[in-house]
């Protein structure tokens, strides 16, 4: 299930740049006013503008709840793990000897990771 949505999630995310890089920018209206020719476009002379909004915003929001499934899978595999009984990792004290002539350059106590 989960590799079937990151599959979907990232057909998603290329549609959506695909989209993106389909719409016109703002500045493309000024050439529509010297004879830009609307009406030989294939959405009509409306343009484009309308249904490709649309589109982009449904496939965000479709790119998000994907986005939020997975999420929600990676929480549940972290869940897992920390009921899977691994050793968890501690702080142990350990006091080291030191050499003659060394006791004020030397650490009294030093922090060694133990495993429990």
């Amino acid at each position: 299930m989960e590799s079937l949505i990151v599959i979907f999630h990232i057909i998603i995310a290329i549609a959506i740049i695909g989209l993106v890089l389909i719409q016109q920018g703002k500045g493309a209206d000024a050439g529509a006013s010297f004879g830009g020719g609307a009406s030989q476009t294939v959405f009509g002379s409306a343009g484009s503008g309308n249904f490709l909004t649309r589109s982009t915003s449904f496939l965000a929001t479709v790119f998000f709840v994907t986005s939020f499934s997975l999420a929600y899978f990676a929480k549940e595999k972290a869940m897992s793990l920390d009921e899977a009984g691994l050793p968890s990792i501690s702080v142990q004290k350990t006091v080291e000897p030191t050499p003659e002539g060394m006791e004020e350059y030397a650490p009294t106590e030093s922090d060694a990771p133990a495993v429990e």
